[in-house]
C-alpha cells in the first residue's frame, strides 16, 4: 500500500512542476473571464515570462483590451492604461518637468508609463514622435527627462493593441517599432459556440479574475524560464528557420525569394529561444522540444518580416510564409530511451530520461 505513494513524491520537488501548476492557475483565472482565445492568453504568459513586449492585433471588439486587465489583475503589480490618439505627445506617457513657483524651480511629474504592466490601447493612432518615445523605454526600460535616465519597474512589460481593418487617423508602426514587439499575436472572431457561451456569461452577471501571481514571484519564473535547457542541435534548429527568411533558396524555398523582400533580425532569433523556453516552462519541462519552437515561430517571426510588392498585390499574409517555412526547414527528433517521441508530444513519461537527445 505504501509503495502505490512513491511515484507521485519526487513531483513536488519539481521546481519546473511546481511552476507550471502555476502558470496554470493564472492563465485559468483569465480564461475565466475571457471566453475561447486560449492561444492569446498563453501567448501573453509567454511574453511576460521571456521579458518581452506583446502586440495584439484584431478588430474592435474581440476582447483585446479586456484580456490584458484581466491579465494584469491576474498577475498582480501595478497596472496603467494608455488610450493613443493622434493629439498626444511624448510628456503625456513618460511625464515632463513642471516649474514650481514655491519652489523656485522645476519638479518631475511622471508620467504614467513607469508601472509593471502598460496597455497601450491603439497605439498606432500615436504619431511618430510618441512611437520613438515608447522605443526607448521599451527598448532600453528607462526614460530621460530633463537630462536625468529614471529606470522603469520590474517586471516591466507593454502589451499594445492596434486594429488593422482602420486606415484614417493612424500611423503605421515602423518596421524598427514593431521588431521591439517580441509577439505579434492575431486575435481572430470568437468560434460559434465560444459566441454563445459569451452571450451565457456577459449579459448577466460578468465574472471577475482573482490575482495569483506578484511581482517578485513574476521576476522568480523569469529567471526560472531563461534557465530552461536548449539543446544545440535545437539552438541550430532556430538558426535555420531565421536564416531561412532571408536566403529562402539555400533551404529549397526558391519561390519565397521574390516574396520576402527582408527577412528576419537577430532579435528574432534572440526571441525564438526565449519564448520557447517560456513555454517549455509553461508546460512544466526544464528543456526546449522543436514543437515549442513551432509553437512561437508564427507569432515571433511573421511580424519581422517584409513583403515585396507582388506579395502584397497577390495577398500573401507573412504569416503564411513562416508556416511554410516551418513545413521545409527538417527539425530535430527528439529520442527517449532510443525511440522516439511521438509527434507534437509535449512531455515524456515520468519513466524516462529529463532531457532528450536529438538525431
Amino acid at each position: 500500500m505504501g509503495s502505490s505513494a512513491a511515484p507521485t513524491q519526487p513531483s513536488p520537488q519539481n521546481p519546473n512542476q511546481q511552476a507550471a501548476r502555476l502558470l496554470g492557475e493564472a492563465i485559468a483565472q483569465v480564461q475565466r473571464v475571457i471566453v475561447g482565445q486560449e492561444h492569446m492568453v498563453e501567448q501573453l504568459m509567454v511574453g511576460l515570462l521571456a521579458k518581452g513586449h506583446i502586440l495584439l492585433e484584431g478588430v474592435p471588439g474581440v476582447a483585446k483590451t479586456l484580456a490584458v486587465r484581466s491579465f494584469a489583475t491576474v498577475v498582480g503589480g501595478d497596472f496603467a492604461r494608455i488610450q493613443f490618439t493622434p493629439d498626444l505627445v511624448p510628456s503625456d506617457i513618460v511625464g515632463t518637468r513642471i516649474y514650481k513657483a514655491s519652489q523656485e524651480g522645476f519638479d518631475v511629474e511622471l508620467g504614467p508609463v513607469f508601472v509593471n504592466f502598460v496597455l497601450a490601447d491603439e497605439v498606432n493612432r500615436a504619431p511618430a514622435k510618441v512611437q520613438a518615445a515608447m522605443l526607448e523605454l521599451m527598448a532600453e526600460k528607462q526614460v530621460s527627462i530633463g537630462g536625468v535616465t529614471y529606470p522603469m519597474a520590474e517586471p516591466f512589460i507593454v502589451i499594445a493593441t492596434q486594429n488593422p481593418i482602420e486606415s484614417e487617423g493612424v500611423y503605421p508602426l515602423p518596421e524598427a517599432q514593431r521588431d521591439r514587439f517580441l509577439l505579434m499575436v492575431d486575435v481572430p472572431y470568437p468560434r460559434g459556440n465560444e459566441e454563445f457561451e459569451i452571450l451565457r456569461r456577459m449579459s448577466v452577471r460578468p465574472p471577475t479574475s482573482r490575482p495569483v501571481l506578484d511581482p517578485q514571484r513574476i521576476i522568480e519564473l523569469q529567471k526560472q524560464a531563461s534557465e530552461v535547457f536548449v539543446h544545440n542541435l535545437v539552438a541550430e534548429y532556430i538558426v535555420r528557420l531565421v536564416l531561412a527568411t532571408r536566403t529562402p533558396a539555400e533551404f529549397n524555398l526558391p519561390d519565397l525569394t521574390s516574396v520576402i523582400q527582408l527577412g528576419c533580425s537577430p532579435r528574432a532569433t534572440l526571441g525564438l529561444v526565449a519564448a520557447a523556453r517560456a513555454l517549455a516552462l509553461i508546460h512544466g519541462r526544464d528543456y526546449v522540444l522543436p514543437t515549442d519552437v513551432q509553437a512561437v515561430a508564427k507569432d515571433v517571426m511573421a511580424h519581422r518580416i517584409v513583403l515585396g510588392f507582388d506579395a502584397i498585390a497577390d495577398n500573401i499574409q507573412p504569416a503564411q510564409v513562416i508556416e511554410r517555412i516551418i513545413a521545409m526547414v527538417p527539425p530535430p527528433t527528439p529520442v527517449w530511451n532510443g525511440q522516439s517521441a511521438q509527434p507534437g508530444g509535449h512531455r515524456p513519461p515520468q519513466r524516462q530520461v529529463a532531457q532528450p537527445d536529438f538525431s
